[in-house]
């Protein structure tokens, strides 16, 4: 009966008493328990270069965007952003939240790491209002867990994450579109490549 509670919570390892730590075994994930590698992990992390494209055809889109209607360097057209900026800017945000699922799929399934927030709610939770806060900064801290745990070093900041996706969304309400993108990819930049580092370190041993 604790142990149903237990996975009724919002986090796992929230729970008193519980701590992130590598396990011997995972729990309901057969694929984990098959030896996946640290190099077939790797490869499971999402292509960054998509992101950084994504923001050059934003930038495109607003090059050509401009050249048809100048009003928008002044400010004074308001309204829907044509489509050449915001498709492509659209597509980026979605490819970003697509990242976020994997970077979480690939803790899912990391041998003896138990992983306290599943693919789904990485995702799911940015689109609660005000909630959103919090968690852009809380499923960051979770793989910086992972990732200082396993090089046994504080290597990776918590906090990093969070602030490059309020610049970004800064720079997409008073600057650029273009570079809100770019600043989402340089966060996810920033994740994989600790991730690399972790994933490719041998497997902490216990004693």
């Amino acid at each position: 009966m604790t142990a149903l509670a237990g996975t009724d919570t919002l986090f796992i390892d929230d729970l008193p008493g519980t701590d992130r730590k590598f396990v011997a075994t995972p729990v309901g994930d057969p694929f984990a328990a098959s030896g996946v590698s640290g190099s077939d992990l790797i490869a499971r992390l999402p292509k960054i270069w998509i992101g950084y494209l994504l923001a050059f055809a934003t930038l495109v889109g607003e090059t050509i965007a401009v050249s048809r209607h100048p009003d928008l360097v002044r400010g004074t057209e308001i309204g829907v952003p044509p489509l050449e900026i915001y498709l492509p800017a659209f597509v980026g945000l979605v490819y970003w939240l697509v990242s976020i699922h994997r970077y979480h799929v690939v803790l899912a399934h990391v041998p003896g790491w138990k992983h306290p927030i599943s693919p789904a709610r990485a995702v799911w939770f940015h689109f609660i209002p005000i909630f959103v806060v919090y968690w852009v900064f809380r499923w960051p801290a979770a793989i910086a867990d992972f990732v200082n745990q396993r090089l046994a070093a504080n290597v990776m900041n918590k906090w990093t994450v969070g602030f490059c996706f309020f610049a970004s969304l800064l720079c997409r309400l008073f600057l650029d579109a273009s570079l809100h993108v770019a600043l989402l990819f340089f966060a996810c930049t920033y994740i994989s490549g600790f991730l690399e580092r972790a994933l490719a370190a041998p497997r902490p041993q216990h004693g």
